[in-house]
């Protein structure tokens, strides 16, 4: 005897089992201080999910905007939790282009380590003036 296939399911318990978060308590913390929108809409971590729903996941600096294409309530690998949802291509140029320009501005930062003597003297030169 087959399993009936499932037509609703806990939004904290999907963004678990999607691995989105690694538990389900980081999934409702993050629900409940707005990280986590279903369909533009604020929700609670009970919120039912269905097939079709537009999530807006804020992780970080990443936003990712996702269909729900299947429902679980079963934690897997890494594989088979892609399969639950489809990343819009708006999502993921958006996302690549936000990361290209974090990178681009953290390279300008990066430095060649600690001052050699010469940079020293100028720095207590310019420091002392």
């Amino acid at each position: 005897m087959g399993k009936e296939p499932i037509n609703k399911v806990r939004i904290d318990k999907w963004l678990w089992a999607a691995r989105f978060f690694k538990t389900r308590s980081l999934a409702k913390s993050a629900i409940e201080n707005g990280k986590v929108h279903i369909d533009g809409n604020k929700s609670k971590p009970s919120r039912q999910l269905e097939v079709g729903n537009v999530l807006t996941i804020r992780q970080g600096f990443d936003s990712k905007t996702v269909e729900v294409i299947t429902l679980s309530e079963q934690r897997r690998g890494a594989p088979e939790a892609m399969l639950l949802y489809s990343e819009t291509p708006e999502s993921i140029e958006l996302r690549e282009k936000e990361s290209a320009q974090r990178k681009a501005a953290n390279g300008a930062v990066i430095s060649d380590g600690r001052p050699t003597k010469k940079q020293r003297r100028q720095i207590h030169r310019f420091l002392s003036n």
